[in-house]
């Protein structure tokens, strides 16, 4: 059993130091809220939460109405695993500047603006692509978007840490999620209402469609303007691997382009195992099982 006495002095000791932590206040925490700085991530949250319905909820009911069979639609979650794995290529993105871009942006502002732009030519590709003709072309867009939008995703993070100081944290984690909540509810609800509004044909219509895609690409330009606008953070050189020369960053790219290789390599050669499965799960379920086992393989 504890000591009465050790608990009152340990739970003074809390108290103490939370009335010695300075606090704002209501008027303080309203113009903190509205410092540029914590109203960027506002923005570049939604930058952030845009993308993320378009690769799942709101592309499968694209594909679901233009005929697409559940199981091929259930595939189409697997771009989704970019999101998941993005620790593999963030130390590049950390290490290593765009070139020429960095010089004129910064760093991180150079790194934020290619990402999303990769996220609009990709939606405008999904625009441009019918998943009833080039079902595949529409994979490789969906996996093309996801990757570019967990890439905006890593630069984000590494923006609002390295762009204000430990006080500002906590508000700007909070503008950041509310943005992101808005951005999901423009490509959830928002996106869904532009293709009902614009179907204009019994069925299957793949305008409407295109013209929905090409919106939320065009939604997109908040998070760009506001790349544009903001000041680059100061540049904090990452511990541990050191780059410093042009072979340096060769040797350091040549290591990440054969982890890659090795793992599509390991996952392509794979032994499919669907056939062996499918007595006992079925068909749907052994393909999708066997896609799990093959990439745990490769891993």
């Amino acid at each position: 059993m504890t000591d009465p006495e050790t608990d009152k002095a340990d739970r003074s000791e809390i108290v103490e130091l939370l009335d010695a932590k300075p606090r704002r206040t209501w008027g303080e925490s309203v113009r903190a809220f509205l410092s540029p700085k914590v109203m960027a991530l506002l923005f570049l949250g939604f930058s952030a939460g845009v993308p993320l319905y378009l690769v799942f909820s709101t592309l499968s009911v694209w594909l679901r109405e233009a005929g697409i069979e559940r199981t091929t639609i259930g595939f189409f979650s697997w771009a989704a695993l970019a999101y998941g794995f993005k620790f593999i290529w963030s130390p590049l993105i950390d290490r290593l500047p765009v070139p020429l871009l960095a010089n004129m942006l910064g760093r991180r502002r150079a790194w934020l603006l290619l990402a999303q732009a990769g996220v609009i030519l990709s939606l405008c590709f999904m625009a441009l692509t019918d998943p009833v003709q080039h079902l595949t072309a529409m994979a490789l867009g969906a996996v093309a978007l996801a990757f570019c939008s967990a890439t905006q995703d890593i630069v984000i993070d590494a923006y609002r840490i390295e762009s204000a100081d430990e006080d500002l944290q906590g508000l700007m984690s909070a503008t950041y999620i509310a943005g992101y909540r808005l951005g999901m509810l423009v490509a959830g609800a928002g996106a869904l209402e532009l293709a009902g509004l614009w179907d204009v044909i019994e069925g299957y219509d793949y305008s409407a469609w295109r013209g929905t895609y090409f919106a939320m690409a065009g939604v997109m330009i908040a998070g760009v303007l506001t790349t544009l606008v903001v000041d680059e953070p100061p540049y904090r050189k990452p511990n541990g691997l050191g780059l410093k020369t042009g072979q340096d960053y060769a040797r350091f790219i040549a290591l990440f382009a054969l982890v890659a290789a090795v793992f599509a390599g390991a996952f392509a050669l794979f032994p499919d195992v669907s056939h062996g499965l499918a007595e006992a799960l079925g068909q749907s379920t052994a393909e999708f099982a066997a896609g799990a086992l093959r990439l745990g393989g490769a891993l």
